[in-house]
């Protein structure tokens, strides 16, 4: 997302909490771009938030802080705290200089919907299956009652499995991780199969910025588009990237508790189309990268 800004030639100010900017390091030119700052800070203390968006004149904000759903089952607490708590202070460091501010974009997630079994069709009725997933859909609440009682504008995304380089953490990850040992010449072990719908890293941050300078007055939350794949389809892509890992990538006999699929044609009703690369060429593209990366030494395979 931020080469995406940079790309389109937008000044951009990242706030995390983490102080090696690595993935950013990954996927931007040599050298921190001079319309690139990066400021330590932690999501869950909004006088930071506050002071951030004053002082560098934020006018729209993306928001992807969070805990993945591993780190979530780990530490609820700590997972309420950054996941839930650092997005009710967004929406409220935005509200409260509501004047100069475009829609908050947000990320949702696939996990928000039910827990589902194999078969059964995405609803929002029940339970979702994880903790994470439970404080995603607590934050399309917060996002709905912001809007109705202060005004906030939002877009919120829900991504499936996301893949390409950075993709490094949370439990649909391992597809990701699958290429990049596959393109260090490494055997690996993908922990789940069945389908999910895959959506390559840099078509999603291009919705992210889409949906940031659409105009978007209300407050809706939208699932990305993606292409449909079972775990074999996912293997087969890899190995057609990278011949010499043919049987060296395999997976496990187990579902993960979120639906395959949902449908995405509001999401081009609402931001307009989001250009997507076919996944052979998205997975053909990520080897690619990742061959570089690990050739130049600024990535290492496990």
């Amino acid at each position: 997302m931020v080469r995406e800004l940079l790309e389109r030639g937008e000044r951009v100010v990242s706030l995390d909490l983490g102080g090696d900017p690595y993935r950013i390091a990954m996927v931007t030119p040599a050298g921190q771009p001079a319309t690139l700052e990066q400021v330590a800070g932690d999501i869950t203390d909004l006088d930071t938030v506050q002071r951030t968006l004053e002082q560098h004149a934020i006018t729209n904000v993306i928001h992807l802080a969070a805990l993945q759903v591993p780190f979530c089952r780990d530490d609820p607490p700590l997972g309420a705290h950054v996941n839930v708590v650092g997005t009710v202070n967004v929406f409220e460091a935005v509200a409260r200089r509501l004047d100069r501010m475009g829609p908050v974009v947000y990320a949702s997630s696939i996990a928000a919907y039910d827990a589902v079994d194999l078969g059964e069709a995405p609803a929002m009725s029940a339970v979702p299956g994880t903790i994470y997933g439970v404080y995603k859909r607590a934050n399309e609440g917060t996002a709905t009652v912001y809007q109705a009682e202060r005004g906030v504008a939002s877009v919120g995304l829900r991504p499936h499995t996301v893949y390409g380089v950075g993709r490094d953490q949370g439990l649909t990850s391992a597809p990701t991780q699958a290429m990049l040992a596959a393109a260090a010449g490494l055997p690996f072990r993908i922990p789940y199969g069945g389908r999910s719908q895959f959506q390559y890293a840099p078509d999603v941050a291009r919705a992210f910025v889409q949906a940031a300078f659409s105009g978007h007055d209300g407050a809706s939350v939208l699932n990305l588009a993606g292409q449909v794949l079972t775990m074999q389809q996912v293997i087969d892509a890899i190995e057609s990237a990278v011949p010499d890992s043919a049987g060296q990538v395999t997976f496990d006999d187990a579902t993960l508790p979120f639906p395959e699929a949902v449908d995405s044609a509001e999401l081009a009703q609402t931001i307009g189309p989001v250009d997507e690369l076919s996944f052979t060429d998205g997975v053909a593209d990520a080897v690619d990268r990742f061959r570089r990366l690990l050739a130049d030494g600024r990535l290492a395979a496990a």
